[in-house]
């Protein structure tokens, strides 16, 4: 079972196997058409494709019109149902990939780890990776047999606005900001119109969990980086612009052997939304 990162080497020796789910998670915030334009331009064989905004995210406001950030985690139930439209079943390996860095393709890791689902990778090095090994490509989508996936106790843990707000006091957890470091000190008005982090947040840009050909460091350097940052890895709290990209930051945790970090689901995105709720600035 791989339940972090996957070579294209090791996922190219399943890519045949029908116990196997493989998907395309590519997106592209300023053109949410990209993702799907590209599956069909070429995708990994036998791959299926995530829609970020449909099918990863849920509706941005609730019932009761409260808005919960761009893009929210979607029903439980609603997600389970899509899985098993993909195909998953609870011995099914799912490998996630994207051309992003792992940006997208984390945020489904995780997602499968909230319902309970702990098969899941996420292909190292993306498709850049699996192309320059020459392996293979498919313009068709798979047809696969609807699965039967259980609905299981979540491995993950979720905060909310409110849980972030009472910690600003407290202290109690070390926030962690996976956004470019222009976002965090709040200068780039075109991706944040409230522009600043949550006070006492520490910044970690997801791409220096990277090497430079595109795959995660490895697990002694990641252990390293983080140590710097938090103390006890269990009282961490990720988050970013909408809650996709700190999984990144979840991700890498989990190969540095530090798990147990929590997802702010709502991040920015929410948080700014309230203008009661504090505003830093600066590094």
């Amino acid at each position: 079972m791989y339940t972090t990162l996957i070579s294209a080497a090791a996922l190219a020796a399943q890519v045949d196997n029908p116990n196997w789910l493989i998907v395309d998670c590519r997106h592209d915030l300023a053109n949410p058409d990209a993702g799907r334009d590209g599956y069909a331009i070429g995708h990994i064989r036998n791959a299926v494709f995530a829609e970020l905004e449909t099918e990863l995210s849920g509706e941005k406001r609730g019932a009761d019109g409260q808005f919960h950030g761009r893009h929210p985690l979607p029903d439980r139930t609603a997600f389970i149902d899509t899985l098993r439209r993909w195909g998953v079943n609870d011995e099914t390996q799912v490998v996630a990939y994207d051309a992003h860095g792992g940006m997208f393709a984390a945020r489904l890791w995780w997602m499968l780890r909230w319902v309970g689902h702990p098969a899941a990778a996420v292909l190292d090095g993306g498709l850049a990776g699996w192309q320059a090994g020459g392996y293979p490509m498919s313009t068709e989508a798979p047809a696969r047999a609807a699965g039967a996936l259980s609905d299981r106790p979540r491995l993950v843990h979720t905060v909310t606005a409110q849980d972030v707000l009472e910690n600003i006091e407290g202290g109690e957890r070390t926030v962690i900001d996976a956004r470019a470091p222009d976002r965090f000190r709040g200068e780039n008005e075109t991706m944040d119109p409230v522009g600043g982090h949550i006070p006492g947040a520490k910044n970690r840009f997801f791409k220096d969990n990277l090497q430079p050909d595109g795959r995660f460091k490895d697990a002694a350097q990641l252990k390293a980086d983080f140590a710097a940052l938090v103390d006890d890895p269990a009282k961490v709290v990720a988050q970013c612009g909408s809650g996709v990209t700190a999984c990144h930051n979840l991700l890498a945790l989990e190969v540095a052997g530090m798990p147990g970090a929590a997802l702010y689901p709502g991040s920015w995105s929410e948080w700014s939304s309230d203008p009661s709720r504090p505003v830093a600035t600066g590094a």
